[in-house]
């Protein structure tokens, strides 16, 4: 029979579902058919305009309220998503009232950052619970919200510290450390000006954060600015994080004898877990061994070793052999070298300079010492350089004077290169001495102020005469009770003399 067949929308029969069902997802719906089988029905495009998705409608339907009604609308749609058990579609829907709020032209300004406002808000309130949809939302929302972040600042802002939680809770450092610079901190948007001490804060955050990526460079410009307001901290927490990060800086700059005061001043801090002051006290060793030799680092041993912590510690025993100025093996060098961190290990260069005066127009370019190894022209590590010029002072507390040939093979240097380390030591009055390049040969002076130095640090004050701290413990122990009884025998005789005591005869 001949007609006009009538023009059927395109079906698919699916026999494996014979349950009677309707679902409806995008262009397709799907239907139980007579037969029992199951019809995929592909719509047509004017069908598809024609299906709404809820979150369309629902905004839809607030496109007809007033201006007055619709933030209380808008409030009551973002608060039925995150409300939701099924979180599958939770971002999606919250991204298309983000969107709508703002950039529907019909949505006010006002509106929009008291709708926006209550989604941070809920945000914070922990009412996404779970972590990595939370961690899309806040994501989501910044991004869409980026172009027009001059009217949404102090949103965005609060979406971004938000943000920097959660990478900070995943440990991602360097992102949430980004996440922290992009806030505006000087922004003539906000509503009130933000006070010093809560911009110090992040500073120290941001700087914390990008020390854990061992990131110093870039740690070392915010702490600056962090410096810059210090006058304004008036939080205890922050003041105690700003010294740790400054201790650090210290640290990775190889400021070491900074560090070492920083990390001791923190290890005594009692708001700091114990066990995170007793890695501050093992970080301050470790600085003040591989601080460079002379004075100031005997100040600082001697207040290490006298504390009765440190002898609990593993590096114990290499403190001790350097406040007693004892001579460093390599073995012990090695065991200490174990537990240095990498910026620790560090290689240093010799200058242009220090390659020519180590070069000995005397000896071969590299002089073999006794074992048939080959000395060096200087130290190549961080570690390398502290241990040698500790060694070259231990020297001045044996000897009156040495050869530049012995000191070299002391120090496992060439003569030259002995002769340069001691010259330098010289000249930054590190060690007291002097040079006769005539004979080769380096005379010491003996040196009472590093004595007197550790002898304050182990409490003998500011006496007239100390005895010699550098002797054995058991003279610096004598000196110490006859300066004490000197003290009291004069206060005594003070009291007396005003007639505050009676002497006995």
């Amino acid at each position: 029979m001949k007609g006009k067949m009538k023009k059927r929308e395109p079906v698919t029969r699916c026999n494996e579902l014979s349950e009677q069902w309707t679902f409806q997802h995008g262009g397709m719906t799907k239907e139980r058919h007579p037969g029992g089988g199951v019809l995929l029905r592909v719509h047509t495009l004017d069908t598809l305009h024609s299906i709404l998705s809820k979150m369309e409608a629902q905004l839809s339907q607030v496109s007809a309220l007033d201006n007055k009604s619709k933030p209380q609308a808008l409030i009551t749609i973002i608060n039925s998503v995150v409300s939701r058990t099924d979180t599958s579609a939770v971002a999606t829907d919250l991204h298309t009232v983000v969107d709508y709020v703002v950039n529907q032209e019909s949505v006010g300004l006002v509106v929009g950052r008291q709708v926006l406002s209550e989604l941070v808000k809920m945000i914070g309130e922990g009412a996404i619970t779970d972590p990595d949809v939370k961690k899309r939302v806040v994501e989501d929302t910044i991004s869409t919200v980026q172009p027009k972040i001059v009217s949404y600042e102090e949103q965005v802002s609060t979406l971004r510290f938000q943000l920097a939680d959660i990478l900070e809770n995943e440990e991602e450092w360097s992102e949430a450390a980004r996440v922290l610079m992009a806030v505006p901190l000087e922004s003539s948007q906000r509503q009130e000006a933000m006070p010093d001490s809560e911009k110090m804060r992040i500073y120290v955050r941001i700087v914390r954060l990008l020390l854990e990526d061992e990131d110093s460079t870039m740690a070392e410009t915010y702490f600056n600015r962090a410096q810059g307001l210090v006058h304004s901290a008036n939080n205890r927490e922050t003041i105690l994080q700003f010294k740790l990060c400054q201790a650090r800086i210290s640290d990775y700059t190889r400021k070491f004898l900074e560090a070492a005061r920083g990390y001791h001043e923190l290890s005594y801090a009692g708001e700091i877990d114990e066990e995170e002051r007793r890695y501050m006290l093992l970080a301050a060793v470790t600085c003040a061994v591989l601080a460079p030799a002379g004075p100031n680092r005997s100040r600082i041993l001697a207040s290490l070793y006298r504390d009765e912590r440190t002898s609990e510690l593993p590096t114990y025993n290499i403190l001790s052999k350097m406040f007693f100025d004892h001579i460093l093996r390599s073995a012990e060098i090695q065991e200490f070298e174990k537990t240095l961190k990498p910026h620790q290990l560090a290689k240093i260069a010799l200058s242009s300079n220090d390659h020519v005066a180590a070069v000995d127009d005397d000896e071969p370019p590299f002089a073999e010492l006794s074992g048939g190894a080959r000395a060096r022209k200087g130290p190549t590590t961080v570690l390398d350089r502290a241990v040698m010029e500790h060694n070259l002072l231990a020297c001045s507390q044996v000897y009156n004077n040495i050869t530049f040939r012995g000191l070299g093979a002391l120090l496992d240097l060439t003569p030259a290169a002995a002769e340069t380390m001691a010259r330098r030591m010289i000249e930054q009055g590190r060690l007291r001495g002097s040079i006769d390049q005539v004979d080769k040969l380096i005379w010491f002076e003996k040196n009472r102020e590093e004595d007197d130095a550790q002898g304050q640090a182990g409490g003998l004050g500011d006496v007239e005469k100390a005895e010699d701290t550098g002797a054995p413990f058991t003279k610096r122990w004598d000196a110490q009770i006859r300066v004490t009884a000197a003290n009291v025998e004069s206060i005594v005789h003070h009291l007396a003399e005003k007639g505050l005591i009676r002497s006995q005869a």
